[in-house]
């Protein structure tokens, strides 16, 4: 949906001979929608209800669809604000110390925010994906609609239009502040750029009068070159990546840069650049060329490999270069030296933004960010800050996988397709691309007619002019990369005349979910020739390329040949069968390509330890293609299941099951392509002994454990006693009988059940030895020598008592009897015998079969412990 209608005014004059926009009339933006609810995390708002103070920032978390405002001086995280329905969505953040502009890239919904208050103050739709942005200085607010190539300005507390709309040809690009409040975008279809002056926003108390915003037009280069925009403290600065150049305005002054010896490949620049020296990157070669405001230029490379940089941003004397898939932001001094290597568990892009003099460095997708102050100091930012909503931040993303292998580089290969088309003295030549060939194509050259024209990258078709009626030309094409000039190719023959037919009054496009764009219009008036085909362009921010020819009234454009969540809009050029053709249509409605999402990345499955039958499905979220992921579907084995988050778990499965993982992404166009794994759910456990061992009391039983994927528990047991528990390697039973033969139970138990086995063990046997040592004086010296009549030492019963019926015999002091339990019995005390040892324990031992000596008169072997025998 647009929220931009088209009623044309002029923009004012300029003494140049190619077509200009003109300033429109365009009516109401639609009626704002119900505030957005926000929910401030952690702190209360009225805590936070204040403006925003110097040296903070509001940084997106996809992840976890919030934003959090981070204190520069603290590197620490004073609030948190969740955006309902915003997770994992892209989204653009704009903001000011008053307040704060949110464009979700996903519905297109821009939001108001008051910091004062921490409330939305309104809401409007836009066309979702890339193509619209939004850009906010002090009270002025502007929606730049690149594709079709408006700028509104907006209130920023109401988002209601302010004064009239200026209008460009569609694909504009640029479209932020300089330093002194003017908003500057480039037309690279006519080779300009303006400079935008906000119109004072009406009273609030009276329905005062409002102006339109003005505008200051400069050419910075040739028609249809592909332009770059970096606005600077006070002026912009333009790269013509066609050219080979940097154009800076600055005062009104207009100075060129020629960088064609010095650029290798297509240059980028960041959005904004402090101070005076403009950093161009060469994401394609690794390289930085730093513009100084007399001309001069410093290069260096950045390490590293792979093409995936960002534009490098000046602050406070360096340049700072993000290297999105190492996750890496490189440091550099004035002289291009590294100073500096910020590293981060980043994946997916990196932002960079300087404000209130503090640089922030932003991952949407990771938990963590970087905050550089003037003297570079770099701290680490927590954006889930437990002291600020509790609980523990989610894991972090896995660090990006290693950048592929540099691809072989030549020169590129021939255009495509190259065809003219006659006008009124002139003729327009357009044509698909050429292979790049491992190095991004710089421009295109088309030449004939004895010009020679150079034609940006992203733009493939150039209008011929000062031609001669009734001759014939025709005209050659060829690409340009870092390695040189390509093959051209020649396009058909074409006669320029006057007889050219009309163009098509009207153009209709609509995305379809397979994919394709339809693009629809009414038949031309021929002017009194057959119209023999229709030549189609697309317009998105920037960029302006043919997409095919149709010999009626509609051409589909194929799956795949436009960017899925890109907008784009269209023209329609009629020809006849003489090959005249027409101007270009009016501009089509906006469109955003999409189809079904792609692969849900990443898929991971595992064993959930603590749950029978039930696995663990856990991805990263897939490429949306063009709208919103609204969900997953899940697939394990015969179960399926629908979620909107990036994990589920299933259970009802079968225990030790392999089973089939499938996932797949759904959104407006249906469900994607699946992503596959498989897992198992937990088994039974299998125990296998591997050993035992025993003394005279106790054994232990060695033996592993097959979990099953779980977590197991162990014990061991006997017969008719309680099992004991231990560690599921080893566990060793006390209180056993000496010399007795045991059968043990090893037992492991998990969430799906439980697994034995068994192990016999003999204890070994437990001796005691007869003892009694003769006194010192009379009858005791001999005390101890032999058995003799009345009692005496080391006497063995048949019973647990001293009865002379029953005596069995002496042991000689120093036998040793093997002993088997233990029984009260009568008291014996061995006074100076033993130690004077006393008690009413009674042993049986081995002699003339099984019989009992006084505990007393028997010292056992290991310690003397009587506790150790079992009771008889």
């Amino acid at each position: 949906m647009a929220s931009i209608d088209e009623a044309v005014a002029p923009r004012t004059p300029r003494s140049r001979s190619r077509v200009r926009g003109g300033l429109v009339t365009v009516g109401t933006v639609l009626a704002l929608l119900a505030a957005m609810g926000l929910t401030v995390l952690g702190l209360g708002s009225a805590d936070n209800a204040v403006a925003n103070y110097d040296a903070s920032s509001w940084l997106w978390s996809a992840a976890r669809g919030e934003l959090a405002r981070v204190n520069g001086v603290t590197a620490r995280v004073d609030t948190r604000m969740e955006v309902p329905a915003a997770r994992r969505h892209p989204m653009q953040v704009t903001q000011t110390d008053r307040l704060l502009v949110l464009r979700d890239l996903n519905t297109g919904q821009i939001s108001a925010l008051d910091l004062a208050t921490l409330q939305i103050t309104a809401t409007t739709p836009t066309t979702p994906g890339l193509g619209v942005s939004v850009a906010l200085h002090e009270d002025a607010a502007f929606v730049v609609d690149a594709v079709q190539g408006v700028v509104r300005q907006l209130d920023p507390r109401s988002l209601a239009p302010v004064g009239e709309p200026v209008r460009y040809p569609p694909g504009i690009t640029g479209g932020a502040f300089d330093g002194e409040g003017r908003l500057w975008v480039a037309v690279p279809a006519e080779g300009t750029v303006s400079a935008i002056t906000p119109a004072v926003l009406p009273s609030e108390a009276a329905d005062s009068p409002v102006g339109s915003p003005r505008v200051q037009t400069y050419d910075v280069a040739e028609a249809s070159h592909e332009l770059v925009v970096s606005t600077l403290d006070d002026g912009v600065a333009v790269l013509d990546r066609t050219a080979g150049a940097l154009v800076t305005v600055v005062a009104g002054t207009t100075r060129r840069t020629a960088l064609a010896s010095t650029l290798t490949g297509p240059g980028i620049l960041p959005v904004r650049t402090s101070g005076p020296v403009v950093p161009v990157t060469v994401p394609g070669q690794r390289q930085v060329h730093a513009i100084g405001d007399g001309g001069e230029v410093r290069s260096f490379t950045v390490p590293g490999d792979g093409d995936r940089l960002g534009p490098a941003v000046a602050w406070a004397g360096r340049f700072y270069c993000a290297d999105e898939a190492a996750g890496t932001v490189y440091a550099f001094d004035a002289t291009g030296q590294l100073t500096d290597t910020i590293r981060g568990r980043w994946g997916g892009p990196l932002e960079l933004e300087v404000r209130e003099n503090y640089l922030f460095i932003n991952a949407p997708e990771a938990a963590t960010a970087r905050v550089v102050d003037d003297s570079h100091q770099v701290r680490e930012v927590d954006k889930y800050a437990n002291d600020v909503l509790g609980g523990d931040p989610p894991p972090e993303p896995p660090p990006p996988p290693p950048p592929p292998k540099k691809p072989q580089v030549s020169k590129p290969g021939a255009p495509r397709n190259v065809t003219a088309a006659a006008g009124d003295a002139r003729a327009r030549v357009s044509w698909r691309p050429a292979a790049a060939n491992g190095a991004e194509i710089i421009r295109y050259v088309v030449e004939g007619a004895g010009q020679r024209l150079e034609v940006g990258a992203n733009q493939r078709s150039v209008e011929v002019t000062e031609l001669t009626n009734g001759e014939t030309y025709r005209f050659s094409v060829h690409a340009v990369n870092a390695k040189g000039a390509g093959p051209a190719r020649s396009s058909n023959p074409v006669t320029p005349t006057a007889e050219v037919p009309d163009a098509p009054t009207e153009v209709t496009a609509q995305a379809r979910a397979d994919g394709t764009v339809v693009v629809s219009w009414p038949e031309a008036n021929g002017q009194g020739n057959t119209i023999a085909r229709y030549a189609v362009s697309a317009t998105s921010a920037g960029t302006n390329a043919p997409v095919g020819e149709a010999t009626g009234t509609e051409l589909v454009v194929k799956a795949g040949e436009l960017e899925y969540g890109t907008q784009y809009a269209f023209t329609v050029v009629s020809v006849n069968d003489k090959g005249a053709a027409s101007q270009a249509s009016p501009v089509s409605n906006t469109v955003v390509p999409f189809t079904v999402p792609g692969e849900p990345l990443e898929l991971r499955a595992g064993t959930v330890a603590d749950q029978p039958g039930t696995v663990a499905v856990q991805w990263s979220p897939a490429v949306a293609n063009g709208r919103p992921v609204t969900g997953y579907v899940v697939e394990v084995g015969d179960k399926r299941s629908e979620v909107t988050d990036t994990r589920a778990t299933v259970g009802g499965l079968g225990d030790g099951q392999n089973v089939t993982v499938r996932v797949r992404a759904v959104n407006e166009a249906g469900e994607g392509a699946q992503a596959t794994t498989t897992a198992r759910t937990v088994a039974a456990p299998r125990v296998t002994v591997t050993g035992s061992s025993a003394t005279a009391t106790a054994a232990t039983v060695t033996f592993t454990v097959d979990a099953g994927g779980g977590q197991a528990s162990c014990t061991l047991s006997r017969s008719g006693q309680p099992a004991k528990s231990g560690p599921c390697s080893s566990i060793t039973m006390s209180g056993l009988a000496p010399g007795t033969s045991y059968t043990f139970t090893v037992t492991a138990t998990n969430a799906a059940g439980s697994g034995t086995a068994t192990r016999g063990q003999q204890t070994d046997a437990l001796f005691g030895v007869a003892s009694c040592e003769n006194g010192p004086d009379g009858d005791q010296r001999t005390y101890c020598d032999r058995d003799r009549d009345g009692r005496n030492g080391n006497e063995i019963f048949s019973v647990p008592r001293q009865d002379n019926d029953r005596q069995e015999g002496w042991a000689k002091p120093g036998t040793r009897l093997k002993a088997y339990c233990k029984v009260r019995g009568t008291n014996i005390d061995s006074w100076i015998y033993n130690d004077n040892k006393q008690s009413t324990w009674w042993v049986q031992v081995e002699y003339g079969g099984r019989n009992y000596i006084p505990w007393a008169w028997l010292n056992l072997e290991g310690g003397d412990d009587i506790n150790v025998l079992p009771t008889c």
